[in-house]
């Protein structure tokens, strides 16, 4: 039984670093070119905290014309006053002021699609008021895309995780990313499926966004890094992922609550489905924490065999991990860590699904959302 465990564990464990390898090698990082204007957008509720060092950011970019356009979603914590104020003196941003929630809409879903009605440039990046963009992130942004003649670009900035919960959960993102999308596949074919992005930072050009039905295509839907490059394949436009580690940073969240509330939040719009979570379960357990396991098991037991390949498993997972960390500046202790991340993740998503089968609502920024 447990030769047979390892036999398994390692096969899944190949398969997860050879993706990884691949993966790394063709992920590239944007370079600045001559790229069209660019609206930065930022919807953003009760950030306070967040949105003066994000203005700042925004409106020191170099290399290509900007604006800058802040939605205040209802927010209570004087974000607006913030922003109104920094607009006074600043001719290149502006504050609109959110509308209700209609009914059957998502209130970032909602915001999004407010500020693209007002943006006057044709390349739209919206971008969360938690990240911070790097000087040259609008150009070099607007020059790939116009370089790849892509209609979407989109990557995921540098993670910050101070926080051990936040160090060994947030780089799980790269593995079900770098470790289970085929990169190379997914730019030689336009389907659909293969659409993939991030909503902290996401560059459409807007004659795209709009033949796509821009975020109204998708109201009431929370994944706005699946949904928009999707949308986009699915009007015959091209979308692509970037390195985007030293585009712009962003700490995701700062707790190990926020992690836990924040990545159910929309898990049933990607792995939490009733037949997309087993294939989730046997991939990242069995190729990230079952080589761990029957490893322990076979040096019990004496079974040299499978230590033999358990060991290999287990050394297969932690090199591409290895790999990973250097390239993306992930933290050492993901890494060491890393079945426990692992395992977080799945009882994240297992929770969400049971959650959503019971009836039981998400409740992100003070809205309560029906799950789907």
């Amino acid at each position: 039984m447990i030769l047979a465990l390892s036999i398994l564990g390692l096969a899944l464990a190949a398969l997860f670093a050879a993706m990884c390898l691949v993966n790394l090698s063709v992920l590239r990082a944007p370079r600045a070119g001559d790229g069209a204007a660019v609206s930065i957008l930022i919807p953003a509720r009760d950030e306070a905290d967040n949105i003066g060092t994000a203005l700042d950011a925004a409106l020191g970019q170099r290399g290509v014309e900007v604006e800058v356009v802040v939605l205040d979603d209802g927010s209570s914590d004087g974000t607006d006053a913030i922003v109104a104020a920094r607009a006074e003196v600043e001719p290149r941003l502006r504050l609109l002021r959110g509308a209700a929630l209609p009914e059957g809409w998502i209130g970032k879903t909602h915001a999004c699609w407010q500020l693209s009605k007002a943006a006057r440039y044709p390349v739209l990046l919206f971008v969360d008021a938690d990240v911070r963009l790097a000087p040259d992130a609008a150009a070099r942004l607007s020059g790939e895309m116009a370089r790849g003649d892509l209609d979407v670009l989109s990557g995921f900035p540098g993670q910050v995780t101070p926080t051990w919960a936040e160090a060994i959960v947030i780089p799980q993102i790269f593995t079900t990313l770098l470790g289970y999308l085929p990169l190379p596949m997914a730019r030689a074919r336009p389907d659909p499926a293969f659409g993939a992005g991030c909503g902290q930072l996401m560059a459409v050009r807007r004659r795209a966004y709009d033949a796509a039905g821009g975020h109204a295509a998708f109201a009431g839907r929370m994944h706005d890094g699946l949904e928009l490059p999707r949308r986009v394949r699915q009007a015959g436009g091209r979308s692509d992922l970037c390195d985007a580690t030293d585009v712009a940073t962003c700490r995701m969240y700062d707790s190990a609550g926020a992690i836990w509330h924040g990545f159910s939040k929309n898990a049933t719009e990607g792995m939490a489905t009733p037949r997309a979570l087993p294939v989730w379960t046997l991939l990242l357990f069995g190729g990230h924490v079952l080589p761990f396991l029957t490893l322990i098991a076979a040096l019990v037991v004496a079974a040299p065999w499978s230590a033999a390949l358990s060991g290999l498993g287990c050394a297969l997972v932690l090199g591409a991990r290895v790999a990973m960390a250097r390239r993306l500046r992930q933290p050492w202790l993901s890494v060491a860590a890393h079945p426990v991340g692992v395992m977080v993740v799945l009882a994240i998503q297992w929770s969400a699904l049971i959650d959503a089968r019971r009836g039981r609502r998400a409740v992100w920024r003070g809205r309560d959302y029906g799950r789907t």
